[in-house]
């Protein structure tokens, strides 16, 4: 009953303050978001960037009120509309070792058993779900001829870091065991994600590269990874600290609720003052930002003076789980990179992520992994989310699913 009233009382709050929310919202956005030239449909960017802001306002008053928190509020407006039935897949709900996935298949009979797609959704692991990724796994599984598996991991901070990462390698697991029931071949099995599911789907990919008693993985597919936290001053780090969706300081204030710790620390993590020296100089040759392309370095970036990090001990022990392997795969070491797989790279022009995608991308060709990459020079982070919602869809949008789904067509 109590819970029915908070639910109650949190739903009148949202319509009655939503209105100023939004208004207030809106002055922040045009204030604050910087826009560059070249970015894709900038008037309906700012659009959906002042709908974004407005549930974290809200969200942030409605936990301070002990209502609802800010994830919850979240993962209501981010869930989306459901898109209209399917007629050409069956779908279906099932478990995995206990794992909840949703699986596509296309109705047409196959003449061998079908490649399959596991998906990772993105969502700094607090937000985001399976309903809210409906469009694109409809589309990956129609026109990528495709069976696909999407993951529901629980998700933070009521299901602890890294309980997303194991559900997901559960799943994988699972499937990959059990291929031959679902009609998949278990030579030609894909991982995939974007944004933080990019990011588990990189780890998993490294973790299952010994495992000599599963099938090798025959793909990985990351769009716009997240994949380091040794360093936030790369220079997309600089030059899209405002763009949208996803401002530099929203990098941290999402990993530390995902991780459950005091967004106070946001500051200090963004000067590095978490990272060891010793270790700063062991990761130099990985997180460089001699390593990323000179055309990236043109636009509004400045090196940092080395001399300006102040290391913080009690800040690294509280957050060290950020320099983990599991939380920046772009540390695991070359002896594992290069018995990665084919891999298929997605990054966006304004996006704070564009580098660790190229880094890793780097670390890729030069232990001798395949690398198709895709660069999509007037996107930003998340664009691929509002991907079939006509108006509100972006070009850069359409771009993005389908070079993803046109790699995973030809595997």
């Amino acid at each position: 009953m109590a819970s029915l009233w908070k639910r109650s009382a949190c739903l009148l709050l949202i319509g009655a303050l939503y209105p100023a929310v939004f208004l207030l919202s809106a002055v922040i956005q045009f204030a604050q978001t910087v826009l560059p030239p070249g970015i894709d449909q900038p008037r309906k960017l700012r659009f959906l960037q002042t709908m974004l802001l407005s549930g974290l306002i809200l969200g942030a008053i409605l936990e301070q009120l002990g209502l609802c928190s800010l994830p919850e509020l979240l993962r209501i407006l981010i869930n989306g509309i459901p898109p209209s039935r399917e007629p050409s897949l069956v779908i279906q709900n099932q478990k995995f070792d206990g794992v909840p996935v949703r699986i596509y298949w296309p109705k047409t009979v196959p003449t061998t058993r079908r490649k399959a797609v596991l998906y990772c959704h993105g969502g700094a692991g607090i937000f985001g779900s399976i309903d809210a990724y409906e469009r694109i796994l409809h589309h990956i599984a129609k026109e990528g001829d495709s069976t696909v598996v999407a993951v529901g991991y629980g998700l933070g901070p009521e299901n602890p870091y890294p309980n997303q990462y194991a559900e997901c390698l559960k799943a994988a697991i699972y499937l990959m065991k059990h291929a031959e029931e679902y009609s998949v071949d278990p030579s030609r099995i894909i991982i995939s994600g974007d944004s933080c599911g990019a990011n588990f789907a990189t780890r998993i990919c490294q973790l299952l590269a010994d495992r000599s008693d599963l099938p090798r993985v025959h793909a990985q597919v990351l769009i716009y990874p997240g994949l380091q936290a040794a360093d936030f001053s790369l220079p997309s780090y600089q030059q899209n600290y405002r763009s949208p969706f996803l401002w530099r300081r929203l990098v941290i204030y999402f990993g530390c609720r995902y991780l459950n710790k005091p967004t106070s620390y946001i500051n200090d993590i963004l000067k590095g003052s978490h990272v060891p020296k010793a270790t700063r100089l062991k990761y130099q040759k990985w997180v460089n930002v001699n390593n990323i392309p000179e055309q990236f370095k043109v636009r509004g970036y400045k090196p940092q003076d080395p001399s300006l990090y102040k290391f913080n001990p009690q800040l690294h022990e509280e957050m060290k789980e950020l320099l983990s392997q599991t939380f920046s795969p772009l540390l695991a070491e070359d002896a594992v990179i290069r018995k990665l797989p084919q891999t298929f790279l997605v990054t966006c022009e304004f996006d704070v992520l564009r580098d660790d995608g190229l880094l890793y991308m780097r670390r890729l060709m030069d232990n001798h992994v395949p690398v198709t990459w895709s660069h999509i020079e007037n996107g930003v982070h998340g664009i691929a989310a509002v991907f079939g919602y006509r108006f509100l869809s972006f070009p850069s949008a359409e771009r993005v699913v389908h070079d993803v789904t046109n790699f995973i067509r030809h595997l």
